[in-house]
């Protein structure tokens, strides 16, 4: 999950407060952009914000100048080939996959993990939202057991909340890109099960994109006292405990129970 900051730095101490583990920083190499990520077994949130305003920014000056907050989805592969051909074949393409690596600056020193991306065509169009597929080539220097830890309970991304101005015509290319399976559509929109989180699709024709985060924790009562003694304001309800996006770097950040 990608959230886009600001003030990088900043958000790192945000997160920090809202009981997150934060990974040393990376910067990727070849672009103007940095990051620092949150890491969950499978899966993690990425911050990303500018560290060099002259380079290659890859469009993350435009969203920000709009909002700050959630940016988009990634999507764990091991087979780029195969993820690649059913995009091909589905027209929904863009280019051959791309090599990225970052430079994480890690006590022991700075490590080099290196990634292959696949790329969707207008993903914006097609998926509603940003959305690309990321193959880890070094998960070892990123998924690191200290990282994998927060004083908060978290233990993985739950669910990401999208709205999309119509959820019947990007269904076809989630099909495409994950199977018939994973899609189910209902009378509020669609759920699109990604591994064990979901995705849910909701129509709304003046907002497009990325709009909720749910994160599992072990215990919500623990979460709320760590949130409640940093001074956070939260609503808690049925769902869990949800903190305005004003004290999470623009994210609808909720904390949700297993």
């Amino acid at each position: 999950m990608l959230a886009g900051v600001r003030d990088l730095e900043g958000a790192r101490s945000v997160w920090q407060r809202l009981g997150f583990t934060v990974t040393p920083r990376g910067r990727h190499i070849g672009w103007g952009t940095g990051n620092y990520c949150i890491m969950f077994p499978t899966d993690y949130v990425e911050l990303l914000g500018v560290v060099d305003a002259a380079g290659d920014l890859q469009g993350l000056d435009t969203l920000l100048a709009r909002r700050e907050g959630l940016l988009g989805l990634a999507l764990a592969t091991d087979d780029v080939a195969t993820l690649h051909g059913a995009l091909t074949t589905a027209g929904l393409a863009d280019g051959p996959p791309a090599d990225l690596a970052r430079l994480l600056e890690a006590p022991e020193g700075t490590l080099r993990p290196a990634f292959k991306l696949v790329h969707p065509a207008d993903p914006e169009r097609h998926f509603g939202l940003k959305i690309f597929a990321c193959h880890h080539l070094t998960p070892d220097l990123v998924w690191q057991p200290a990282w994998l830890t927060h004083a908060n309970g978290a233990r993985r991304i739950a669910a990401l909340t999208a709205a999309v101005p119509s959820v019947a015509a990007v269904l076809p290319a989630y099909r495409a890109l994950l199977g018939d399976g994973a899609v189910a559509a209902d009378s509020r929109g669609a759920t699109v099960r990604l591994g064990a989180a979901v995705l849910r699709l909701a129509e709304d024709a003046e907002i497009a994109g990325p709009i909720g985060l749910a994160v599992e924790v072990a215990d919500l009562s623990a979460a709320g006292a760590l949130l409640s003694a940093a001074g956070i304001a939260f609503k808690a309800d049925g769902d869990g405990l949800h903190v305005d996006p004003s004290a999470a770097t623009g994210v609808a950040l909720s904390f949700v129970g297993g």
